[in-house]
């Protein structure tokens, strides 16, 4: 019997540069990291995610409607429509609705830039670099345990960057981690490289990471009391809704460390 093939489609929240430490708002960064089955993605969950985005935003196959949760706050291009309270309802109603009953894991990885390097001084990763290293030890962890494969694929944020990155995913795999030595990952892992695809490909999986990145990372910050209040009334139904999606300790159900980690 073949064994399952998977997918972990990333996207981020927040600035992944250490120049903006010191502002509360910019000092940490979280990345999070939606893994679907291969087969289900392919013959499911993408049909009914286009299907999805066409009942609320009709539009032409040739010209599709990328979701974007901050152009979908600011209701622009496409996303007029929610001006409209009642469509703005539906459309609430029917993504949380997506979430709720679509198969997927979510792995959220959260750093704290200023702790981060206060520590490591001129040793410190690359924030962006050190919560990827996180994630694929959780992520092989997962695929190791269910005696899977899968590969990885990031949203592209520019040339330097996407270079960056993918030096960053080869020295996990060639070299393994201060944790987990190279047959960990090579063992599970597909690809030799991460997939880096821009917004405009239109990618079911890295869409819902990026609708899912931020209150995955506040939701966090909450919980580990860097936040001292969460006002987005949307963003803890979201997560309400996912709640039961991360990734967890398979015998004793314990989400911390496994589906959602702070290094702080």
């Amino acid at each position: 019997m073949d064994a399952k093939r998977y997918r972990l489609y990333i996207d981020e929240s927040g600035d992944h540069t250490y120049s903006t430490v010191d502002e509360s708002e910019k000092r940490y960064l979280g990345i999070t990291g939606i893994i679907f089955e291969s087969d289900y993605y392919r013959q499911t969950f993408h049909t009914q995610f286009e299907e999805f985005k066409q009942r609320h935003f009709p539009h032409s196959p040739d010209e599709p409607v990328i979701l974007h949760r901050k152009e979908l706050i600011g209701r622009h291009g496409p996303f007029w429509r929610l001006r409209d309270a009642e469509k703005e309802k539906s459309f609430n109603n029917d993504f949380l609705k997506l979430l709720q009953e679509k198969d997927y894991l979510v792995i959220s990885v959260v750093i704290d830039k200023k702790a981060h390097v206060d520590r490591y001084k001129e040793s410190a990763m690359h924030p962006y670099h050190y919560c990827l290293v996180a994630m694929l030890e959780r992520y092989c962890g997962f695929l190791n345990f269910f005696n899977a494969q899968g590969d990885v694929m990031a949203e592209s944020r520019g040339g330097k960057e996407d270079m960056q990155l993918k030096e960053a995913y080869q020295r996990v795999h060639e070299s393994g981690t201060q944790f987990r030595n190279l047959e960990f990952f090579q063992k599970t892992l597909t690809s030799k490289e991460i997939k880096v695809k821009p917004k405009s490909a239109n990618i079911a999986g890295l869409q819902l990471a990026d609708l899912l990145a931020h209150p995955c990372k506040n939701e966090i910050l909450f919980e580990q009391k860097r936040i001292a209040k969460w006002e987005e009334v949307f963003g803890t139904k979201v997560c309400q809704c996912v709640s039961g999606k991360y990734n967890r300790h398979v015998f004793q159900n314990r989400v911390q460390g496994y589906g959602k980690v702070f290094l702080g």
